[in-house]
């Protein structure tokens, strides 16, 4: 009896072969995830439901509790409108900035040395970011920081721009300046594959940089623009060291106005100046776990187009 013709029983042994390896190649990784992500995540929300000071004391179990103390909590509430402010009005002048940054890079000489100069922010370690922008808004009559020293030579007052009041703004500022470059190179990277005859063919029919923007770059780079704004998110809604270097003493939290949801996370847990609150802090995590879902969900809806081919 004939043997098999070779092609015929190549295609059944590599699908064989890759069957074999795939749980030997997956459970590592599965494994790891689990015990990183998974159980301390569901270990979170079972302790937001108790009482619980940490080593030493044994969780109680309250229900809700924690959860209604929240939103009877002033420090909550700054901390979740301080949050909200960095995710829209961060993002909405990080986005805004990125776009404009879009339009002159495509077209200028040099503009792969441009984006990685505006991308240098993103190599710095953010508490060595919080102290260099602490030196430029710093306020102190006639020895200003660069920012109010600006504001004097223009003939303006001074803004003590990390009192309580402003940090949020200056905050806001920062992040728009610091992060801007990061998302610049993802957009210019989605413009790279942009085929060049689509903005020649615009240009022959006299079209403005608006118009090449909107009519070309912006469709075919949205599922890009989509990933930058989860992206943006994730990151605005765990921001602390900023913060925390900016507004804060150095040794404990910063003022209650300046909070965001990650610092309410860490006062509750290790910033107290007395006994840990570790089920507070869990309810807030939770808190954070479920606005980022929120946040993702919706802008993955809102942002789904039909895929264009070019």
């Amino acid at each position: 009896m004939a043997a098999p013709p070779v092609a015929a029983t190549r295609p059944v042994t590599h699908r064989t072969g890759r069957r074999r390896l795939f749980w030997p190649l997956l459970t590592p990784a599965l494994a790891l995830y689990v015990l990183f992500l998974v159980l301390p995540t569901v270990a979170t929300v079972v302790l937001s439901f108790t009482s619980w000071a940490g080593a030493g004391d044994r969780p109680e179990f309250v229900g809700l509790a924690e959860y209604r103390a929240l939103l009877t909590s002033d420090a909550f509430r700054y901390a979740f409108g301080n949050t909200m402010a960095y995710i829209v009005v961060g993002g909405v002048g990080t986005f805004v900035l990125a776009f404009l940054f879009t339009m002159v890079l495509r077209e200028m000489r040099g503009g792969k040395l441009v984006r990685a100069i505006l991308f240098f922010p993103n190599i710095v370690a953010p508490v060595a970011l919080g102290m260099f922008l602490g030196l430029v808004f710093k306020y102190q009559p006639n020895k200003q920081g660069l920012a109010n020293f600006v504001l004097e030579g223009l003939g303006l007052e001074a803004v003590k721009f990390l009192q309580p009041e402003n940090v949020t703004y200056a905050v806001i500022a920062a992040l728009v300046w610091a992060s801007s470059g990061f998302f610049i190179t993802i957009l210019m990277a989605a413009v790279d594959r942009i085929p060049p005859y689509l903005y020649e063919d615009a240009e022959l029919a006299g079209a403005s940089p608006w118009q090449k923007f909107r009519h070309v770059t912006l469709p075919l780079t949205w599922d890009v623009v989509g990933i930058a704004g989860v992206l943006w998110t994730i990151n605005a809604m765990k921001i602390f060291e900023l913060v925390f270097v900016l507004a804060g003493p150095g040794t404990y939290s910063p003022p209650v106005r300046t909070w965001t949801l990650g610092i309410y996370v860490f006062d509750r847990s290790f910033g107290t100046r007395g006994t840990p609150a570790f089920g507070a802090a869990c309810a807030c995590a939770v808190v954070m776990i479920v606005l980022v879902t929120v946040f993702v969900v919706l802008l993955r809806r809102l942002m789904r187009r039909e895929a264009l081919q070019f």
